[in-house]
């Protein structure tokens, strides 16, 4: 590798008291290039040449021009400065520092003449910090108008450092804010090689971390590779690979220096131009439109190598830039400027040469194959990417910094005449003489408004406090571009609320809007639907007549519609799903698996599926909840109306059938089958078909008490009765004997007894049921998924059972009774029937327990309901429907002597 060679640039310009400068960027640090080198190391060489960072000098010259002629200022006492460049190396930061404090041509240390110098370090926070390990060292005020790394700039060890914009700490704050707010979750992180990208690395990823965002990679920047030849670039390129060329993230963080830049320039450059020209078989690569986030330090410099590419690659970029304003008089200044009066500038003959491609008559100027320049021309007609007539941010704070000195300079000299009368000189002297650690007092107290109407104060921690401007850049095909404020991030606010963003004004790269905005469009009818790739933007158009004009003027408006691109390294997932990790993967790249069930996910990317309340359930997408539907057995639908009919039929014809017995109760048949028996059964089987509409309805408090408990002391009679009947029919036979010990026994007595004995159990267990735990009206939100069961809540689940298994026993006695005297003679046939009506009630109440416990809501009353209705018109129809049929069809067998010759 060649030596370097070192070409002094410096500009000198007297004045009672000197503030010394020192640049970086003007002139990087590479070997020495001759023409006949090969011609891809010469554009890089020419590259690193940077032209627009000139601005900040001619800011610094134009302050204290503008300084020099206020007399409010510092009356008789005329501002110089001395500017040299730092070349971006530690070296030579360290020897010009050392010139600037003790004004020597020939490097003498720790000798000094003229007056003390005020300096203004560098935009590089490395080459500022090469500065303070000597500046503090004979506490001389200096000003920093780039970034510094958190843990670099305290005011312990550095008091003698002033920072013009604020610390990276508000960057970083800044990126995640920006992040978050545009919800990019897969980002790609290129930084700098050395120490400062190390710990930018260190400080973000762990922030990245704790907001929910991943790195996609992470790719260094060198700064060795403008000294590298055509093979040593090809052998770079093929081991290093840009990761961001190949990369699914769309927004990559920058972070570095203005090299870094320049560097991405010829990684592009190379991967996408140089080396598919060389080498046929090369993959060529692509470098599709990003969203560029370039961090403080980094201006998105364009220089002579744009003139072989083009930059609109960085269209749409955002940068975080020091906060800048509009200064008058300055772009006025710069059109005046004159190469050939500035003697004293050594930076003006390289700068004039590399931004208007002209050459010298020097052998060793790089750009021999251009015309000679006529120093003619002005900055204003440099195309933009190569110099701004805007004040840019950094310009703007060397401008204050100088601004900054010379307030504190005039409060040292107002201090000093003290309202004595004396000599314009004698009043000089003071200040003249005042020693460069005198100025920090006055420094940290003072503030001011610049001729801009910005407000310029320190906060006890040695920054300035302004905010950042969040900047879009904006390309055009001629290599042109412009920059938009879209934004600011002030740290005057409180946290979470600093950044600000204006998205009307941002322009994104073309890649990441275009083709893929319209999913889809619909029409039906006299309307059509546009849904954009942005989940949350759907139109819905309704127009009478629906044409092809209607269509493309509402098409315009979408292209109007400026949606932020995506950077996730998946697709979101829906609403309705949630994600579940992808093995191997980091977090940010998960999989889509749907909600269960009785789950929802209401939003993009949620971690876990949540469940409803209780009175909502997830619709069918399974993406909100809504409430669910209030229901019982209505008499008005057509369920609770079949059976409500039913009931009141069932009803209808046991009161015909009870009215007829009533009427022939002195015929025989009547009389032979125990008639007030009859009528028990009769009256209680109308209570039960009656007490069925109980359980059609809302429920309430009356309802849900008499419902079960009137229903089971009614059956309770009706089986009783079946009961007693069957009895009496076994003791009336066994009494017909001669000489039977029932004899004296038989009658009323018997039958009543039975079932008022019987019936009695069951009104007691019904009592202690209502004085304990006694039914209620309930919500049962939990046995449908989609509606909420109006029920009556039994209480006592032990009691109710308790009271259905009484009346099984009342019937299964009843039953087996029944049954041991279906044989007896035709004359008390009656068992019979008994047996037949009985076994059906029991088949009944059998299947009625399991299809009650698998039924839910209002079929499970309407199962209830059936059972009531078929096992009461069960024992109507089997015992009853026989003797109606006699009395009412067959009259004549009604009698006692038709009944007599039936017997066996």
């Amino acid at each position: 590798m060649t030596d370097p060679v070192y070409i002094p640039y410096e500009w000198y310009q007297p004045g009672d008291i000197l503030i010394g400068g020192v640049t970086s960027h003007i002139n990087y640090l590479v070997p020495k290039v001759s023409f006949e080198e090969e011609p891809v190391k010469n554009l890089i060489a020419r590259s690193l040449r940077v032209t627009k960072f000139y601005q900040h000098l001619l800011a610094l010259a134009f302050a204290i021009e503008e300084i020099n002629e206020n007399p409010k200022i510092l009356p008789n006492v005329t501002l110089g400065f001395h500017i040299h460049d730092s070349y971006s190396d530690a070296r030579m930061t360290y020897r010009t520092t050392m010139d600037l404090l003790f004004k020597s041509h020939r490097f003498t240390p720790n000798y000094k003449c003229g007056i003390q110098n005020r300096l203004i370090g560098g935009l590089e926070s490395e080459i500022s910090t090469h500065m303070v390990n000597i500046l503090r060292i004979y506490k001389i005020p200096q000003f920093s108008y780039g970034s510094f790394e958190p843990g670099k700039d305290d005011a312990t060890n550095f008091p003698s450092f002033y920072h013009m914009v604020p610390s990276e700490t508000l960057q970083y704050t800044g990126v995640v804010q920006l992040l978050l707010h545009f919800r990019w979750k897969w980002v790609g992180l290129i930084a700098t090689e050395g120490d400062n990208g190390d710990q930018f690395l260190q400080i973000l990823e762990p922030l990245l971390s704790q907001n929910g965002i991943c790195s996609a990679f992470v790719q260094r920047a060198t700064k060795s590779l403008g000294s590298f030849n055509t093979k040593e670039i090809i052998a770079y390129m093929s081991n290093n690979v840009p990761v961001f060329m190949e990369s699914n993230a769309n927004v990559f963080i920058v972070y570095g220096e203005t090299a870094t830049i320049m560097w991405l320039d010829i990684m592009i450059w190379m991967t996408t131009v140089v080396l598919p020209g060389i080498f046929p078989e090369y993959k060529r690569k692509t470098s599709a439109g990003k969203v560029w986030i370039a961090m403080v330090q980094i201006d998105f410099t364009f220089n002579l190598f744009r003139k072989e590419w083009d930059l609109q690659i960085y269209h749409g970029a955002l940068s975080f830039s020091p906060h800048t304003n509009e200064i008058l008089g300055f772009q006025e200044f710069l059109q005046n400027i004159n190469p050939l009066e500035a003697k004293e500038n050594g930076f003006m003959e390289g700068f004039w040469k590399q931004a208007f491609g002209c050459s010298v008559s020097d052998p060793s100027a790089l750009m021999n194959d251009t015309e000679t320049c006529t120093w003619e021309d002005s900055l204003d007609s440099l195309p933009q990417a190569f110099f701004e007539i805007s004040m840019t941010g950094h310009s703007y704070s060397i401008y204050n910094a100088v601004y900054y000195v010379a307030h504190a300079l005039h409060a040292l000299y107002a201090s000093s005449s003290n309202n004595k009368p004396m000599e314009n000189r004698d009043r000089l002297m003071p200040l003249l003489s005042v020693q460069p650690w005198q100025l920090h007092s006055v420094l940290q107290r003072i503030s001011f408004n610049n001729s801009a109407g910005d407000q310029v104060k320190f906060t006890e921690h040695g920054e300035l406090a302004v905010e950042f401007d969040i900047t879009n850049l904006i390309t055009f095909p001629n290599n042109s571009y412009v920059r938009v404020k879209v934004g600011k991030l002030d740290p005057q606010v409180p946290p979470g609320k600093q950044l600000t963003i204006d998205e009307d004004r941002i322009e994104w790269h073309m890649r990441l809007t275009q083709n893929d905005r319209i999913l889809e469009i619909r029409i039906s009818g006299g309307a059509f639907e546009i849904s954009l790739f942005a989940d949350d933007l759907v139109l819905y158009v309704s127009h009478p007549d629906i044409s092809l004009p209607t269509i493309a003027e509402v098409l315009k408006k979408i292209n109007m519609v400026k949606v932020p691109p995506m950077s996730l390294c998946n697709a979101n997932c829906q609403p309705g799903y949630s994600k579940t990790k992808k093995e191997g993967e980091k977090y940010c790249c998960y999989n889509c698996e749907p909600c269960p069930e009785e789950m929802i996910a209401y939003e993009d990317d949620m971690d876990k599926c949540i469940s409803c309340s209780e009175d909502h359930h997830p619709n069918m997408e399974h993406s909100q909840c809504i409430p669910k539907v209030t229901t019982f057995l209505y008499f008005e639908e057509t369920l609770g109306s079949i059976l409500a009919f039913l009931a009141l039929l069932f009803a209808l014809m046991t009161a015909v059938v009870l009215g007829t017995f009533i009427w022939h109760r002195e015929t025989p048949i009547v009389k032979a089958n125990n008639r007030s028996l009859s009528y028990v059964l009769l009256a209680s089987l109308l209570l039960c078909f009656l007490c069925s509409l109980l359980f059609i309805g809302q429920p309430n408090k009356c309802t849900c008490l008499l419902r079960q408990t009137a229903f089971s002391i009614v059956f309770s009679v009706a089986v009783s009765s079946v009961l007693a009947k069957t009895i009496t029919v076994v003791v009336a036979f066994m009494a017909s004997k001669p000489g039977n010990i029932f004899q004296k026994r038989l009658g009323k007595i018997l039958a009543h007894s039975v079932v008022l004995s019987c019936s009695l159990v069951q009104v007691l267990l019904c009592a202690v049921w209502l004085g304990t735990f006694p039914p209620f009206p309930d919500l049962d939100m939990h046995s449908l998924s989609t509606e909420i069961i109006l029920q009556c809540n039994e209480g006592s689940v032990t009691f109710f059972y308790c009271v259905l298994g009484y009346m099984s026993i009342l019937a299964t006695v009843s039953f087996i009774v029944a049954f041991l005297a279906r044989k007896l003679p035709d004359i008390f046939n009656e068992a019979k029937f008994i047996t037949f009506s009985m076994f059906v009630f029991c088949s009944v109440w059998l299947s009625f327990v399991p299809t009650y416990l698998s039924t839910k809501g209002k079929y499970m009353v309407a199962v209830e309901i059936f059972s009531i209705l078929a096992s009461s018109g069960g024992l109507l129809g089997f015992i009853f429907s026989p003797k109606c049929y006699i009395i009412i069809l067959r009259p004549a067998l009604n009698n006692k002597e038709q009944l007599i010759k039936r017997r066996p």
